[in-house]
């Protein structure tokens, strides 16, 4: 056997051997030229000479092929793990250290695993892992690899920045868990085991399953429909008023995206959000619901109906956008509007990481443009006093956990209460978000809280259902007001 492989010819190895090289490559099942059996000391003795070279030329498409071979001679499962560092592109190391704890996970990774398992880096932040076949894995036994795994790439990471602390999510596929495994297959899986991890990061691990694909399928063929939508404008923004808390004027709109689906009706964003990130497609949501925000508020500008401003989510995708300013700049001037009539809404999740330059830069050119900026759902992210003043936030949006039931839950009333202590001595505006009872209403007003939104003011609404409401709010106030007692002349 040896002598065959170290055979000198013009002719390539695998096609002396009767190896397609295509077939190699696609993951497709092996076949032999001739007879089976009889080459099947060739077969192992080319995958060993193969694997030893693996880590350092060989695809993971490759390695996964070998492994596979490996496994059916040898009776014995085996598996590719996908994983991926958390928020990696989205600031838990500053842009100037993330090629070090790419490579110190990178790192740890490998010395984690046996010899002749292999790490491939697939991008920044991400990488490939082919298991053994000489492994003998289980479920059970997998997700314990993949939680030693996780343990040994979250140790702190030493730069000239001071320390990160990387996590890492896994995505994970066996051999033993797919019908008629192939390198594509397992490689397929494992991706689709990644995505779904993502979604539940930090530290998560899912195993791929039939179950699994039928869920990607799903999504694909909404990512699909989802494209459609927005050349068909069936994507819009929805408003929720908010409002001062002491006058009850109203201060502005909050767009929110929704799907109106021409046969299952109005869909909220949790069913399709899933989709659109998983596709790439958040700019274009975030680009798409900025112009029909500021269209509408131009459209009632021109029909003499008051709107102060209204907050567009921008996602971290969107923050990454070196070009951001500039297409908010644009929609702004085609619409003839001012800065300050956009509230940008940014999570505090973000602002808590510390992000990136890119994201920096643009939330100090959109303050600069006159737009204000949200800190949306605080209270979940830790997000320093600090960050709050470097991103030149002007508002604070109280998350909605810390709202309900706050007229008879003591913890949550002393919580709004210091939230909202430290907003006034540092200068800024407050929001209660998802207020749904008088009673909670009521009791914002009394801690002084500044403005107020949720199901109690109104639902979201098009719109043309907006126009209706302004209407109908402004009767009922005209109403209060004709019935004050007169004062006596």
């Amino acid at each position: 056997m040896a002598s065959l492989l170290a055979h000198r010819s013009n002719t390539p190895l695998m096609a002396r051997v009767g190896l397609p090289v295509v077939l190699a490559a696609s993951g497709a099942s092996l076949w032999v030229a001739g007879a089976a059996r009889p080459a099947i000391a060739v077969l192992v003795g080319l995958a060993l000479l193969l694997t030893q070279r693996a880590g350092q030329h060989a695809s993971p498409l490759v390695a996964s092929w070998i492994a596979l071979r490996r496994g059916m001679l040898t009776g014995r499962t085996t598996g590719v793990l996908m994983v991926e560092i958390d928020n990696f592109g989205d600031g838990t190391a500053p842009q100037a250290v993330r090629p070090q704890v790419h490579l110190s996970v990178y790192r740890r990774l490998h010395a984690a695993l046996l010899h002749d398992e292999h790490v491939f880096s697939l991008r920044p932040g991400c990488f490939a892992i082919v298991l053994s076949a000489t492994r003998d894995l289980g479920l059970e036994q997998a997700i314990q690899l993949c939680g030693q795994l996780q343990h040994a790439a979250e140790a702190p990471v030493i730069t000239m920045q001071g320390r990160s602390f990387p996590t890492i999510s896994v995505g994970l596929c066996l051999s033993s868990r797919i019908a008629h495994p192939t390198g594509a297959k397992l490689l397929s899986g494992a991706r689709a085991a990644l995505d779904e991890a993502r979604q539940r990061a930090p530290a998560a691990i899912r195993s791929y399953s039939d179950l699994m694909q039928g869920r990607i399928d799903a999504r694909s063929r909404m990512t699909l429909q989802l494209s459609k939508a927005f050349d068909s404008n069936e994507i819009r923004p929805y408003f929720q008023p908010q409002i001062c808390t002491q006058t009850g004027a109203l201060t502005g709109f909050e767009a929110l995206a929704r799907w109106e689906h021409p046969q299952r009706g109005l869909i909220p964003p949790a069913e399709f959000m899933p989709a659109l990130e998983g596709a790439g497609l958040l700019s274009r949501l975030g680009a798409h619901m900025v112009a029909q925000s500021l269209s509408a508020l131009a459209h009632w500008d021109r029909r003499g109906i008051k709107i102060p401003r209204i907050g567009v989510n921008f996602s971290t995708e969107e923050l990454r956008d070196p070009s951001l300013v500039e297409k908010v700049a644009f929609e702004l001037d085609r619409h003839k509007l001012e800065g300050h009539r956009l509230a940008v809404e940014v999570l505090e999740t973000v602002v808590a990481d510390g992000t990136g330059n890119v994201i920096c830069a643009n939330l100090a050119g959109l303050a600069k443009l006159g737009c204000c900026i949200d800190l949306d759902d605080f209270g979940t992210g830790h997000a320093s006093i600090t960050n709050v003043r470097r991103f030149s936030i002007q508002r604070i949006k109280i998350d909605r956990s810390f709202v309900s039931g706050i007229d008879h839950n003591t913890e949550q009333q002393n919580m709004v209460s210091a939230i909202l202590t430290m907003a006034e001595r540092l200068g800024l505006e407050t929001l209660a978000e998802g207020v749904e009872t008088e009673a909670e209403r009521h009791f914002l007003d009394a801690l002084g809280c500044g403005h107020l939104q949720g199901f109690a003011i109104a639902r979201p609404m098009s719109s043309e259902d907006c126009e209706e409401w302004l209407t109908q709010r402004a009767a009922r106030m005209d109403s209060r007001v004709a019935e004050l007692p007169r004062r006596a002349v």
